[in-house]
């Protein structure tokens, strides 16, 4: 029974309930941090920034460059069916600031940081650090958790307007060179498609997608095994559960939104 209860793996509800008593750890030492009763210093934040912010950039860029492109070739076929190709720049503009270049970015950062906090924060696991910390009296998620955390939520708006940037762009040549949309008219349509609505709502949801990334990679760093195997497996759950994060949040947060009537 133990053998096959090792191969499946941990219980769901089990899991569930570590993952909802870790998210409790990071709301505390977060309200700790802003009542100024300890946390993370100014300099343990900026360091997570620089190294989630400037070295992400131009994948993100270069990934939401390839999905607005994609996009307005897919979208101007559907519409030059019924001749409506001068309705393309809607389609990527919108497409890209309120759904697409927020879950690109996401996705990037999963695969990026969230599979480097965890294996960070595993490696120190085993090597017994954050035992040392808890006996040292130092709270391991306000000193390990959120300066990761907090550097990411700094960088993501960067991270998104220039996501958006690129893949509106990029679809520009699509729109002028195969569907016959002057340059003037697919920038002004763009501008007239988009509304603060649109904006604040892509910037909420790459907000939401970013957090959850990096609560994925510390939940499973910080609960890993003792061995080289388990940091292996702290990192590829903390990517896989990262991603199913994303696209459970995205499927819910559109479903609201769409109800809400925004």
């Amino acid at each position: 029974m133990s053998t096959a209860h090792n191969a499946l793996g941990p219980r769901p509800l089990a899991e569930a309930a570590r993952t909802l008593a870790f998210l409790g750890e990071v709301l505390i030492a977060l309200w700790r941090w802003v009542r100024g009763r300890g946390g993370p210093t100014g300099r343990d934040v900026l360091h997570q920034l620089d190294q989630s912010g400037p070295r992400s950039l131009p994948i993100v860029a270069l990934s939401c460059a390839l999905i607005g492109l994609m996009l307005a070739y897919m979208g101007g076929a559907q519409l030059a069916r019924i001749g409506a190709q001068n309705f393309l720049a809607d389609v990527v503009a919108v497409g890209m600031v309120r759904e697409l270049a927020g879950m690109m970015t996401g996705i990037i950062l999963a695969g990026r940081i969230g599979s480097a906090f965890a294996a960070q924060l595993a490696t120190m696991q085993a090597g017994e650090e954050i035992d040392a910390l808890r006996v040292l009296g130092v709270d391991p998620v306000a000193h390990l958790v959120l300066p990761r955390l907090l550097g990411l939520l700094l960088v993501a708006p960067v991270l998104y307007a220039f996501g958006a940037l690129a893949g509106v762009l990029a679809g520009w040549p699509a729109a002028v060179a195969v569907y016959g949309v002057s340059s003037g008219e697919y920038l002004h349509q763009c501008l007239r498609a988009l509304s603060f609505t649109h904006l604040w709502i892509g910037l909420f949801k790459c907000m939401l997608y970013v957090a959850l990334v990096g609560l994925a990679g510390c939940r499973e760093g910080l609960h890993p095994g003792r061995s080289a195997q388990a940091v292996g497996e702290a990192t590829t759950t903390a990517v896989v559960k990262a991603l199913v994060w994303i696209v459970a949040a995205a499927c819910a947060t559109t479903v609201v939104f769409t109800a809400l009537g925004y």
